[in-house]
């Protein structure tokens, strides 16, 4: 009996159609890959702008705002007119920096008030560690500053030079604070550093609300040049996520095609046909069965594979879905499966328009209760037919 559906399975017809049909069945295969591989790419480009907006959706501090900054604008250069952006945030750059310049130059007057008060002559050039005998001084002073330093560091072009007056107010404490850290309190250096000092802090709180303006602006300079890129990142990613749901589209109308193809390609199934797949159907083992109910199930949303019940009616099925049972079928059949089967007994007859009655197991006992509703399914056709 399982010879005798072999041979139906593998007539030849079915033989010649799959030599005429090999050249096409490769070049949907080949449509298929192709289709994958566009779907992948479209899957990277989505999760990127999907990140882009989760990202911005969080709001950040200002710390972070500019650690942000630095760093978009590295990964910046994507963004279309992100050259011309980069030219515009150098050239406010260039112009902060010259108002800084302008700033020391000012705070220039302030060191040149305290340096020549009749007691900054200690602090005027670096220490003689050395010729003093100050063998200890090293130990106590981490880090030495004294004014002509502050002042070749003011004057140099070599990138040693400061970038912001703190870091030169900076200093100047440095100088007055390392005298008093060595020296005894109730010392003359000790006393000249602390009184200038004091002068010096009078005239940098004079002096700060000019340094504070300027940083106020380089912030909301900073922070309008933020906002800017991340405008110019939402534009970019806007134009991208309307690219890609072009692409979708366009993919999905190509994947409709294909299905299109597939259909057209499928050579209507006769009812001797159908009626013989009922019938291998039935001598597929459990494993086998459940692949052709999930096939079934692919392109019937409504069909649950899964339920302890399930009729399976092969006439309401599409052309492609019977090609595609019948290949698994005859596939199983054909490598060795359902040998000695318990259910190979059974005398399965079944109708060329009767539905077929089956139950899902992965048990001999409930396939067996399979073949016998088919059997039974059948006889009550023929019985109909003939009356």
């Amino acid at each position: 009996m399982e010879e005798e559906l072999v041979m139906d399975i593998g007539d030849d017809q079915l033989e010649k159609m799959e030599e005429s049909n090999a050249a096409n069945v490769d070049d949907i295969g080949h449509k298929v890959d192709d289709l994958f591989a566009r779907v992948e790419k479209l899957e990277q480009r989505v999760n990127e702008v999907e990140q882009f907006y989760l990202k911005s959706s969080k709001k950040q501090s200002n710390a972070s705002q500019k650690t942000s900054f630095v760093k978009d604008k590295e990964k910046g250069k994507h963004i279309p007119g992100f050259k011309k952006h980069q030219q515009d945030l150098a050239r406010r750059e260039a112009v902060a920096a010259k108002r800084m310049q302008e700033i020391m130059r000012q705070f220039g007057s302030i060191l040149r008030q305290i340096t020549q008060h009749k007691w900054a002559w200690p602090f005027m050039q670096p220490v003689d560690v050395e010729g003093l005998g100050l063998r200890d001084y090293y130990e106590v002073i981490d880090r030495p500053m004294d004014f002509s330093t502050i002042k070749n560091l003011m004057e140099a072009k070599d990138g040693t030079e400061y970038k912001h007056v703190r870091d030169i107010c900076s200093d100047v404490r440095l100088v007055f604070q390392n005298a008093m850290k060595y020296n005894d309190d109730k010392s003359d250096v000790h006393m000249m550093a602390k009184t200038l000092l004091e002068k010096f802090e009078e005239k940098w709180l004079q002096f700060l609300p000019r340094v504070t303006e300027e940083e106020k602006r380089r912030e909301e300079e900073e922070a309008e040049a933020l906002l800017n890129l991340q405008r110019a990142q939402e534009t970019a990613h806007a134009k991208i996520a309307r690219e890609l749901c072009n692409e979708l589209y366009e993919a999905d109308m190509y994947l409709e095609d294909l299905r299109e193809t597939v259909v057209q390609k499928c050579r209507k199934m006769s009812i001797e046909e159908k009626r013989n797949l009922g019938i291998a159907m039935t001598h597929l083992c459990p494993e086998d069965l459940s692949k052709a109910l999930d096939i079934v199930a692919r392109h019937n949303p409504g069909f649950n594979s899964t339920a302890l019940e399930v009729d399976l009616d092969i006439d309401s099925q599409s052309e492609s879905t019977l090609w595609r049972l019948k290949y698994l079928v005859k596939d199983a059949l054909l490598k060795g499966h359902n040998k000695n089967d318990e259910t190979n007994d059974a005398k399965c007859h079944v109708g060329p328009t009767q539905p077929i009655n089956t139950t899902r197991t992965i048990a001999s006992k409930r396939k067996k209760e399979i073949c016998n509703a088919l059997a039974r399914t059948a006889k009550k056709r023929n019985q109909k037919l003939s009356s």
